[in-house]
C-alpha cells in the first residue's frame, strides 16, 4: 500500500483539508496447472482421486498411461461416458484452459465444461461444447466471469474415449486452495509460496540404467561444448556429472549453461512415475549460489526442465535427477508447456521408431517474458532469465559405434526459440543451424566429429 500526503509548516483554517490518496497494489496474477501426474486410478469405476490441486471425482474415467493415451508426461485423464469434477473450490479465477485429444483410434467425440458456484450442488455449462477431433492435443480456453468461489467439471457423452491433460487455472488474487504437492507452475508471491523442499546431492550412479561415462550411449559422446571443468575456479563453467546427464553450470546465472544426454528406449521405460520432487542441488562448491525448489515462485516463469522428466523414467533415481534445480531454467510457460513439450515429444517419438538421440540443450542471453510480464532476473537477482532457449539433437538409427556411423546424411536438428509467452507452439518455426547456435553461444558443438564433417552437418537445416 502506498500513501501519499502533503504537509505545511503553517496551519490555515481556511484551506481545503488534505485528504491522503491511498492506492492498493493490484492482485497478484496466478497460473496453476493440474497435470494429472500425481494420482493413481486404473479403473473406470467412480472414485475420488487425490491430485496436486486437491481431490477430484472421476466417473467413468481413469488415469491412463498406455501407448494409446495422448499425454504430455507419464499419464493423462482417459474419459469415456462420464465426467471429472473438482471436489474443491477456487477463488479469483478468470480463465480455464485444458488440452484434449482422441484416445487411440476412437472417433471424434464431444465434451463440455461446466461450472458450479454452490459447491457442486448445481452446474451450468460454460461456453460452447467442443469436439475432441485430433490425435494430438488441442487446447481450448474458457473465460470465467463469476466473481465468487467456483469449481469445474468436464463432461462427455458417447462411448468413444478422449484424453485430457494440463487443466490450467488463470486468475489474479488469492486462489484459496491447498496444494497436495508443489505445483509445476508455482502460484504467486507469498503467502502462496511453499517452503523449499530438502536438497539432494549427485545421484549415486549405481543403477543399471545409468549411462556409461565414455563411448556409445554416454552423455558427452559428441563433446564438451564449452570445455567445462569440475574445478572450483570454473564458477561460470563448472562441469557436473549428474550420472543421467552432464551439465555446465553458471553460479552467476543460477542455471546450467548447457546439459547433454543420450536418449534411447531404455531411458524412458515408464518404470517410475513423474516424481515432481524439485530440490536444490547440494553438491555445488562453497560460494556457488544454490537455487531452491521455490526460488521461481511468483516469477511468472516455469521451472523448465532442461533434461526432461519424461526422458528419464527408467528408475526413481533417474527421474529424481531431472528435478534438481540445476536442471531448471526460468522458462516462459507457453514455451515450456507447448513449444518445448512438443519438441520433446517429437524426439521421444523418434526413439519409439527405432532411433536413439544425442541431445545438447542450453540457453543464453538475458530477459524473457512470462505469465506476469517481462524480467531479466528473478529471485532477487540471483537467477538470470534467459532470452533464448536452444537444442541440438543428433538422430541415429539404433546401433553401435555411434560416432563412426555419423555421416553427411545424418539428421542433426537445431532449434533456437525466444523465451517469450507469445511464442508459436509449432517448434518447427524455430529450426535453425548448429552454426547459428555456435555463433550465438561461442560453444563448439559436436566437437567429437571430424572437422570436415562438423562443417557439413552444422551448416545444414534439417526439417522433419
Amino acid at each position: 500500500m502506498i500513501t501519499i500526503s502533503a504537509c505545511s509548516k503553517k496551519s490555515d483554517s481556511n484551506s481545503t483539508p488534505i485528504i491522503p490518496i491511498v492506492t492498493k497494489a493490484p492482485p497478484a496474477p496466478y497460473t496453476i496447472k493440474e497435470d494429472f501426474e500425481q494420482g493413481v486410478k486404473t479403473s473406470y469405476a467412480i472414485a475420488d482421486v487425490s491430485l496436486k490441486t486437491g481431490s477430484w471425482s472421476f466417473e467413468d474415467a481413469l488415469l491412463g498411461k498406455l501407448a494409446a493415451d495422448v499425454k504430455n508426461d507419464n499419464q493423462s485423464v482417459r474419459l469415456r461416458t462420464g465426467k471429472i469434477s473438482m471436489n474443491f473450490d477456487i477463488d479469483s479465477i478468470s480463465m480455464i484452459k485444458f488440452s484434449h485429444a482422441q484416445y487411440g483410434n476412437d472417433a471424434v467425440s464431444e465434451l463440455s465444461l461446466w461450472v458450479s458456484s454452490d459447491q457442486g450442488l448445481t452446474y451450468s455449462q460454460l461456453g460452447n461444447s467442443i469436439n475432441a477431433a485430433s490425435k494430438t492435443f488441442a487446447t481450448d480456453s474458457f473465460k470465467v466471469t463469476l466473481q465468487k468461489k467456483v469449481r469445474f467439471q468436464i463432461r462427455k457423452v458417447g462411448t468413444t474415449r478422449i484424453n485430457i491433460d494440463d487443466f490450467i487455472f488463470v486468475g489474479a488474487g488469492n486462489p484459496n486452495i491447498v496444494f497436495n504437492a508443489i505445483p509445476d507452475v508455482d502460484p504467486t508471491t507469498p503467502p502462496y509460496t511453499s517452503t523449499p523442499a530438502p536438497g539432494r546431492g549427485t545421484p549415486s550412479g549405481t543403477g543399471t540404467d545409468v549411462q556409461p561415462t565414455t563411448g556409445d550411449n554416454s552423455n558427452l559422446l559428441f563433446g564438451n561444448p564449452s570445455n567445462a571443468l569440475a574445478d572450483v575456479v570454473m564458477k561460470e563453467n563448472y562441469l557436473i556429472d549428474q550420472k543421467y546427464y552432464v551439465q555446465s553450470y553458471s553460479s552467476t546465472r543460477g542455471t546450467a549453461n548447457w546439459v547433454s544426454w543420450h536418449l534411447d528406449e531404455t531411458s524412458s521405460t515408464n518404470a517410475t512415475a513423474r516424481l515432481d520432487n524439485f530440490g536444490a542441488f547440494t553438491g555445488l562448491p562453497t560460494g556457488f549460489y544454490q537455487v531452491q525448489s521455490n526460488s521461481y515462485s511468483g516469477s511468472g516463469f516455469d521451472r523448465g526442465h532442461i533434461c526432461p522428466s519424461a526422458d528419464r523414467t527408467s528408475s526413481a533415481e533417474a527421474n529424481s535427477a531431472t528435478f534438481l534445480m540445476t536442471n531448471m531454467i526460468p522458462q516462459a510457460p507457453n514455451n515450456n508447456q507447448r513449444t518445448w513439450a512438443n519438441l520433446e515429444n517429437y524426439l521421444r517419438a523418434e526413439v519409439q521408431k527405432g532411433n536413439e538421440v544425442y541431445i545438447i540443450m542450453g540457453s543464453y542471453g538475458k530477459g524473457g517474458s512470462g505469465s506476469v510480464g517481462s524480467a531479466e532476473t528473478i529471485n532477487n537477482g540471483n537467477i538470470t532469465v534467459p532470452n533464448r532457449v536452444w537444442k541440438v539433437a543428433v538422430i541415429l538409427t539404433k546401433g553401435n559405434g555411434d560416432l563412426a556411423r555419423v555421416d553427411a546424411n545424418t539428421r542433426v536438428l537445431a532449434v533456437d526459440t525466444p523465451n517469450e509467452n507469445t511464442i508459436n507452439s509449432d517448434w518447427t518455426t524455430y529450426i535453425t543451424t548448429v552454426d547459428a547456435i555456435e555463433k550465438a553461444t561461442n560453444y563448439n558443438l559436436l566437437s567429437s566429429l571430424p572437422v570436415a564433417l562438423q562443417t557439413t552437418l552444422q551448416s545444414k537445416i534439417y526439417k522433419p
